[in-house]
């Protein structure tokens, strides 16, 4: 019989890759295209759940068009911060399309914050002003930089007013993405500072099955968008019910999440990405329109990146070849 081997790539080799954020999200406009047009094989993602809040999900997908298939193990626990330990963490595997061997294992957590700002930023392309200027932040995290990072390759961002109910963490992020960007970042002593009179606004504290909402009705102006990338954990039911239109990334997912105690609230989704990149539903259709995309964060959005990534690790010769 003969000898398989694979290629393991830990966290520090995968950020080494340095992907940048613009080729993530023109691998993920391609992925939903295909979406849209039905060429992507993706159930849905089963779970397991240890304590209240947290997850544990398997998130398989196949997309044809770009040769990936695989799947992701991935955890998601809210508590985690009190410990030191990262929110999110998981390791995704690739198979060849052809034979079904596994040729690769990565660690998830630097794929899984980049394409998540990615999907943002796709969901903004069609769905909000393509003139906005100004953005809010609420929650100052990992998806707080990587979403800031994603909207700043789409759009000229002019300002951004950022939130968190841990001051240190809003000082740092302010001090390391004015920095990184090259943005005028301003810290806000409210979240209701972040949110009012800005274009683009952004949600990323953890998801909760019983959130106390924080934006409420009128907090958000007519033309804005907002990506919620904490499911509806930051809106209450009224601030919901004033948003002319809401996409997700996936309806079927959405439903699943709706029939276990999610999104009680929220306005039925008027169309998923895919619909949206293909052409099949209109984006935003007026400049006056309260928008929001809720992605819930797809495995067609990790097997739309991590090809790439390895190819790219390859080349630079990281990682560590293992026996299967």
């Amino acid at each position: 019989m003969p000898a398989y081997e694979f290629l393991y790539l830990s966290r520090a080799d995968v950020e080494s890759v340095a992907l940048d954020m613009r080729s993530i999200i023109d691998l993920l406009e391609q992925a939903f295209m295909e979406k849209g047009r039905g060429k992507v094989e993706m159930p849905p993602k089963p779970g397991i759940h240890t304590m209240p809040d947290a997850f544990i999900h398997a998130m398989p997908a196949y997309i044809p068009a770009l040769r990936s298939a695989g799947i992701k193990w991935v955890s998601g626990y809210p508590e985690n911060f009190k410990r030191g330990l990262p929110y999110i963490s998981g390791l995704l595997m690739l198979n060849d399309v052809e034979t079904g061997i596994p040729y690769a294992v990565m660690d998830c957590s630097w794929i899984t914050a980049y394409r998540t700002g990615a999907a943002s930023a796709v969901a903004a392309k069609y769905m909000a002003r393509p003139k906005s200027e100004t953005v809010g932040i609420l929650a100052c995290g990992v998806q707080g930089r990587t979403n800031l990072e994603a909207l700043a390759c789409l759009f000229k961002i002019k300002k951004v007013f950022a939130y968190d109910v841990l001051p240190d963490v809003q000082a740092k992020y302010v001090r390391d993405m004015s920095k990184q960007l090259g943005l005028d970042i301003v810290g806000v002593k409210e979240p209701r500072q972040a949110v009012t009179d800005v274009d683009l606004i952004v949600t990323s504290g953890p998801i909760l099955k019983h959130p106390t909402p924080t934006i409420d009705k009128d907090w958000v102006k007519p033309g804005a968008f907002a990506s919620a990338v904490d499911f509806d954990s930051y809106f209450t039911g009224a601030a919901m019910a004033q948003m002319d239109r809401i996409s997700t990334d996936d309806h079927g997912q959405f439903q699943y999440y709706k029939s276990v105690g999610y999104f009680q609230q929220t306005p039925e989704p008027y169309a998923d990405l895919g619909e949206l990149v293909a052409g099949l539903k209109q984006g935003r259709q007026s400049a006056s329109e309260r928008t929001m995309a809720i992605n819930l964060g797809l495995a067609l959005d990790d097997m739309a990146v991590a090809p790439t990534v390895y190819r790219l690790a390859k080349e630079k010769g990281l990682g560590t070849v293992l026996p299967l």
